[in-house]
């Protein structure tokens, strides 16, 4: 069976919506032949396609890249009615992959259900979509690109004990002040209108800063959106989970109900449940720097082994029949 013509469709920057191009090369490595198409509507080849609308270009990217899959990533600009119709139009396969947490739930059903299938990051998503469309989900976690997320020991303005980059929340704030003690960093957008600012060392636009302020760090902390709402419990691991273990930093993260699905806790990952755990479980890790060293290094050889994006474009291509069942693919290679 050979490998499918993809066209990706997604939000495509070198911020947060970085993973857009090395989820392409994840399904490049797979031998496929990949054409992207940026929601951000920025210059480039596909932009300058003739057709001003969105159903205009889609039509001409699909026909030009002969695309014989068509995968996007959220699109949520991309309506039931469009997808409908494009499907119609040029009979092929259309399938999404959501990235997000239930806290877009709302978005994700208004235009799932025109798609086939329909892939999700985590099984309390996966849950609530099944209640809704009455029908099976599979969930495709998140996952990281090694060769962008390595190991990387920064020193000067991005070395410091403990560091957390992400946009401020109260929630956040809370956890984060029992951390002060220990050597806090903070980066990424809002923490200079917190009481935290004097802790916070920048805002971090790119993916290259991103990888330095936590590569400068002898524990990485990990604090999902939604920690400690409402008392509920969530399942969802988000990205910043795969990137740091692919980084081989020591993980500590808020319980998640997906986590010992992908990695061993306590051996790869470090869990909390509270701030008071969070405190320990940090100081623990500091105090122990062999400990938390292997710890890092056990969960890079976790992502190299099963938590790439080529791991993922092969399972999907596997689910939808797209790509023959084989051997896993295993460690990816990290030279480019």
């Amino acid at each position: 069976m050979s490998v499918p013509s993809v066209l990706l469709i997604a939000p495509f920057d070198d911020g947060e919506n970085a993973h857009s191009s090395q989820r392409a090369r994840g399904f490049e490595r797979l031998g496929c032949d990949v054409t992207t198409f940026d929601l951000r509507r920025r210059s480039g080849l596909l932009g300058l396609l003739g057709g001003s609308d969105l159903r205009s270009r889609l039509l001409k990217s699909i026909e030009v890249a002969e695309a014989t899959l068509v995968l996007v990533v959220g699109g949520y600009d991309i309506d039931e009615g469009l997808v409908d119709s494009i499907r119609s139009q040029t009979g092929v396969r259309l399938v999404n992959w959501f990235p997000d947490d239930v806290g877009r739930i709302s978005e994700i059903l208004a235009v799932a259900r025109s798609y086939d299938p329909i892939f999700v990051a985590g099984t309390d998503v996966a849950a609530a979509c099944e209640r809704s469309l009455g029908r099976t989900i599979e969930v495709l976690p998140l996952a990281a690109d090694p060769s962008v997320y390595r190991p990387l020991r920064t020193k000067d303005q991005y070395r410091a004990n403990v560091v957390f980059a992400g946009g401020a929340t109260p929630d956040r704030e809370r956890y984060l002040a029992e951390l002060v003690e220990f050597g806090l960093a903070l980066w990424g957008p809002g923490w200079r209108n917190t009481a935290l600012r004097d802790y916070c060392r920048g805002e971090l636009r790119t993916t290259a800063e991103y990888v330095r302020a936590y590569g400068g760090a002898s524990v990485a902390v990990n604090l999902h959106h939604g920690l400690g709402s409402n008392g509920l419990s969530y399942a969802y691991c988000n990205q910043r989970v795969f990137e740091l273990a692919s980084m081989g930093v020591p993980q500590v993260v808020d319980a998640r109900a997906d986590l010992p699905k992908y990695f061993e806790i306590g051996k790869e990952i470090v869990t909390f449940s509270d701030a008071g755990e969070l405190k320990s479980k940090v100081e623990e890790l500091l105090q122990s720097p062999p400990q938390a060293e292997e710890i890092g290094l056990a969960a890079r050889r976790r992502v190299l082994d099963q938590h790439t994006h080529m791991h993922r474009a092969q399972g999907l291509l596997e689910s939808i029949g797209m790509l023959s069942a084989q051997k896993p693919v295993g460690q990816e290679s990290v030279a480019d």
